[in-house]
């Protein structure tokens, strides 16, 4: 029997901070180079606004630049590897972060790229993390409320001034110069996939279900993206931009093109290779992770995305507090569940790069922290330093940190925080299990779920499950190279469905965190005094004193003291 040709595929990751190229076997899932480029402009990648702390950008530029840089070097790195060649990959598939949606002419060509806009930050691309639509997400909420209830029902209940109408809106508002200027907006998941393949002219961009269904209120059930008689109530100005985007979105298992000759002579590959439509890093994450009905994946990196399916047999309610049920948003022939946390890994950063004592880093304070027992502190944090991304939607709600005293040590200050965003997560899964979605596994992927295993553990203590993590360092790119393979299909060495991806490219490590049943206990005890705080500060119609917090959280550390 001859020996089956060894095919790979290519994944192209970009993230807050650069861009990641992957290049997978694909029959083994063997991960055969990979290069990190970090975006050229701002701090770390992002564009900041001098005196607007919402602000966040990027420049699209980095995201060309980005292409060539990580894909010939992680080509470089892989002909070192035993029968690769460029000929041999067979499908490229692309996940950037979102909403970040990109301002462009009638060409597509990004504004930021003409002359008249290369300083205008409000020409750059308006970055997931970009929260100066807060206003604009409100009126989109209250005017959805009065006249499309089902658009808010299918997006949690609330708009968010992470999203794209709300960015565009306020875009409008702002800068009319730039709105003006520009002939439509596209996600940067799909505008990436429309470069490489020569279709980024507005007409022939090919819109993706995640983008479209869990940021810009798109559903096949009202005929796609929001109607026009809407938009106009919400503000006239959006009504033009509306008659640029197409009423049907794709799939990850679906292509938009193949590789043109000019990227392909750019890039070192061959032209016509399959190019998938794009998703969120967080989607295919969960894709890279193994996703399937049943399990959570956690992606634990600045911020989490905490992701679900559920077969699209399957009758779901709405959830309040979810940013979206979507169908085939994750994985086709299932209903795509997101929610997560707007910050995680940035909370951590915050107090390391500008709280803490001088000569203490991550790792000094991770150990100090390591040596305190559950309430031990008497310190309770709300994860809220970026807003609440689930379950109640508000970039206004801020950071807190409850039972310091003038004994409170920054290791013990660090702890909490790490288990606010604990608190955090286990919120999350249990509004997945109240309307019925049951969580019967927990896998984490990301950096931290890797690096950090004191966090792990708290996250088990927290959460009362075991938890897994992804055999893969770099889900998110892992994903997107299996699009690449699906697209590819079985005549040309790749995989024909999802499922069978699955099965030959991920897998999860042997270390498991259990929780343990003492730790656990006190958790409960501090989760039901969290649960009093996040609805306290967090809800309109929370009614119970708050007296009681601190007082408990005494009671619980000289308890665990003694």
């Amino acid at each position: 029997m001859p020996k089956r040709k060894q095919t790979f595929s290519l994944g192209l990751d970009f993230g807050t901070n650069s861009v990641r190229a992957l290049i997978v076997d694909v029959a083994a899932g063997e991960e055969v180079a990979s290069h990190v480029w970090s975006y050229a402009h701002g701090d770390a990648g992002i564009l900041l606004g001098p005196k607007d702390p919402n602000l966040a950008r990027q420049h699209p530029g980095d995201y060309v630049k980005g292409i060539e840089q990580s894909v010939r070097a992680a080509l470089k790195a892989a002909r070192r590897a035993k029968d690769f060649s460029p000929e041999a990959i067979i499908g490229i598939g692309v996940d950037t972060t979102g909403s970040t949606p990109v301002p462009v002419d009638k060409a597509g060509e990004p504004l930021a790229s003409r002359d008249a806009f290369k300083k205008d930050l409000n020409a750059m691309a308006w970055l997931w993390k970009d929260h100066t639509a807060y206003v604009e997400a409100a009126e989109i909420t209250r005017k959805a409320e009065d006249m499309r209830p089902q658009y808010l029902a299918k997006c949690g209940g609330v708009y968010s001034s992470e999203w794209f109408w709300a960015k565009v809106l306020h875009c409008a508002r702002v800068a009319p110069k730039v709105y003006k200027a520009a002939y439509t907006w596209v996600e940067c998941a799909d505008w990436i996939p429309a470069l490489l393949t020569g279709t980024t002219a507005p007409a022939a961009v090919k819109r993706c279900i995640c983008a479209a269904g869990h940021k810009a209120m798109f559903n096949p059930s009202w005929n796609g993206y929001p109607d026009v008689e809407f938009l106009r109530a919400v503000d006239a100005r959006l009504v033009p931009l509306r008659q640029t985007l197409p009423d049907t979105a794709l799939n990850v298992s679906q292509a938009v093109g193949t590789l043109t000759e000019s990227w392909a002579k750019r890039l070192g590959l061959r032209a016509g290779i399959p190019v998938a439509a794009g998703a969120f890093d967080a989607h295919l994450g969960g894709v890279g992770s193994g996703i399937r009905a049943g399990v959570l994946v956690k992606i634990i990196g600045t911020s989490t995305c905490d992701m679900m399916v559920a077969p699209l047999s399957q009758a779901l309610p709405d959830i309040p507090g979810l940013c979206g049920i979507v169908p085939e948003s994750i994985l086709p022939g299932c209903y795509g569940l997101e929610a997560g946390q707007s910050a995680v890994g940035d909370i951590f950063n915050w107090f390391v790069n500008s709280v803490k004592p001088a000569k203490m880093g991550h790792k000094e304070l991770t150990a100090e922290a390591e040596q305190l027992k559950p309430g031990e502190s008497g310190l309770l944090a709300l994860d809220w330093n970026n807003g609440n991304r689930t379950i109640l939607v508000d970039q206004r709600l801020t950071g807190l940190m409850l039972g310091m005293t003038l004994h409170t040590l920054p290791s013990e200050m660090y702890r909490a925080l790490i288990e606010a965003t604990a608190f955090g997560a286990r919120r999350i899964a249990d509004r997945f299990e109240e309307y019925g979605v049951k969580v019967e596994r927990v896998v984490n992927c990301g950096g931290i779920s890797v690096k950090n295993p004191l966090v792990m553990q708290i996250y088990a203590d927290v959460m009362g499950r075991p938890l897994e993590i992804s055999r893969s360092p770099q889900t998110c790119a892992l994903g997107a190279a299996m699009a690449g393979a699906v697209v590819a299909g079985t005549a040309n060495g790749g995989h024909d469905t999802f499922t069978k991806a699955i099965r030959a490219m991920t897998g999860v490590l042997s270390t498991r965190f259990k929780p343990k049943p003492k730790n656990q206990a006190v958790y409960d005890r501090l989760y039901t005094l969290y649960c009093t705080l996040h609805d306290g500060f967090g809800t309109r119609t929370y009614q119970e004193s708050l007296f009681g917090v601190m007082k408990d959280l005494l009671a619980i550390r000289d308890e665990v003291r003694r």
